[in-house]
């Protein structure tokens, strides 16, 4: 039997991470929560092509969450949509469902509610939901041990119109212990989706460490992934390094 998901967000790329769930035969999306009453009542797998009824579409102004919860019970919600709905969808917990967090940039008041939401059951946070990103994040650790003398800067492209820093970029800084006020650089240039790069700087040679998200589907294959491997795991905050087995000696 496959994983049932409730999804928050469908923008950019909760409607694509929403079609990677439609698509997977591992995976049933029951639902969809969005901010605006757009397409409320349908089914998102109608808006993306699909001829069967899967993902109803829900506006957050207009919805019940105990009900929607005690009545449409999902083993994980995925959220993709912005730092507020933590406050959404805590109610979900006592009914036995798990949660996978891929927003970039939390408020701090946001983020502690998560990690609240950790001790009632099973969360993994991630910035950057794609496997490709966490395993640059563990090769710059590993390269950073190897080389301590490396000056580091991180350089992160996204679309024209993206306004915040990115979050990823962020986490790396902090995952490497580098002031994230100051290594930082940020380009914002037509429609790149994501690309990131860690340039370790020597005194003769840089190394330069890069990962590009080609399409938005990488998302949804990564919180799928996250989503099945969340099942297992008992109350707690996780991250996709443990998700993915990633450790470092």
């Amino acid at each position: 039997m496959g994983i049932t998901v409730g999804l928050f967000g469908f923008g950019k790329t909760g409607s694509v991470v929403a079609n990677e769930i439609i698509k997977s035969p591992d995976c049933e999306l029951k639902w969809v929560v969005r901010k605006t009453k757009k397409n409320e009542g349908l089914y998102a797998s109608h808006l993306l092509g699909h001829e069967h009824d899967e993902g109803r579409i829900y506006s957050a102004s207009d919805t019940d969450f105990e009900g929607l919860y005690k009545e449409n019970r999902v083993d994980v919600i995925i959220d993709f949509s912005s730092s507020g709905s933590v406050d959404e969808y805590t109610g979900a917990a006592k009914f036995g469902t798990r949660f996978v967090s891929a927003i970039s940039n939390y408020e701090p008041g946001d983020l502690g509610r998560l990690k609240e939401l950790s001790t009632q059951t099973a969360v993994l946070y991630s910035p950057n939901i794609t496997l490709g990103i966490n395993f640059l994040i563990a090769a710059s650790k590993v390269l950073q041990k190897i080389a301590p003398q490396a000056d580091i800067e991180i350089v992160e492209e996204h679309f024209r119109d993206k306004k915040d820093v990115s979050g990823t970029a962020l986490r790396i800084a902090e995952d490497l212990g580098l002031d994230k006020n100051k290594c930082v650089n940020s380009v914002r240039v037509g429609g790149i989706i994501g690309k990131h790069e860690v340039i370790f700087g020597l005194q003769y040679q840089t190394i330069r460490l890069i990962h590009e998200s080609l399409n938005r589907a990488a998302f949804g294959q990564g919180a799928i992934y996250a989503a099945q491997w969340l099942m297992k795991k008992k109350k707690g905050l996780y991250t996709m390094e443990q998700a993915l087995a990633i450790k470092l000696g």
